[in-house]
């Protein structure tokens, strides 16, 4: 495969706004099963990393808004923590559809890097703990590693413990 074909192939808006910032981070792809249960502890187990490491962005509706919550794989989101990170009063998971109409990404492969829309973020607190951090990279089978300040600085993220 040519270079040229590589890139196109593991290319994404995530990828594409991270380059753009002038960000590093390193690619970590895997052979996606369908039939997985979970798609963040599917991508720990393939890539052989932590759990606590590997992310999973979430879009909750809260009070009327779309806003987009990043926890570990390993863990649940506190609707109520992530409501109060943003001063809302409740939250609920958004409808799938709703979620890759606003983000442009499907389902279980949704980045919180280079989303069609800017949506309010808040990181989970545990991630500051890390060197770096695995993030979807904009589909299924394809994840981020970067360092969780710059994911922070690029999202314009909030960091607040918002997994329960």
């Amino acid at each position: 495969m040519s270079p040229k074909r590589a890139r196109a192939s593991t290319g994404t808006p995530a990828t594409a706004a991270l380059t753009k910032a002038g960000i590093p981070f390193t690619l970590r792809g895997y052979e996606h099963d369908p039939s997985a249960g979970s798609f963040g502890l599917e991508a720990a187990d393939k890539l052989g990393i932590e759990a606590e490491r590997v992310f999973k962005t979430l879009l909750c509706d809260v009070d009327a808004r779309l806003v987009v919550g990043i926890v570990p794989v390993a863990g649940k989101l506190s609707l109520k923590a992530l409501a109060a990170a943003v001063g809302g009063k409740r939250a609920v998971l958004a409808d799938p559809r709703e979620a890759e109409r606003k983000t442009g990404y499907v389902v279980g492969g949704i980045s919180p890097i280079g989303q069609k829309t800017a949506l309010p973020t808040v990181l989970d607190a545990s991630a500051i703990e890390h060197e770096t951090i695995l993030v979807s990279g904009g589909r299924r089978g394809l994840d981020i590693e970067l360092d969780p300040q710059q994911l922070v600085a690029l999202t314009r993220a909030r960091v607040a413990p918002i997994a329960g």
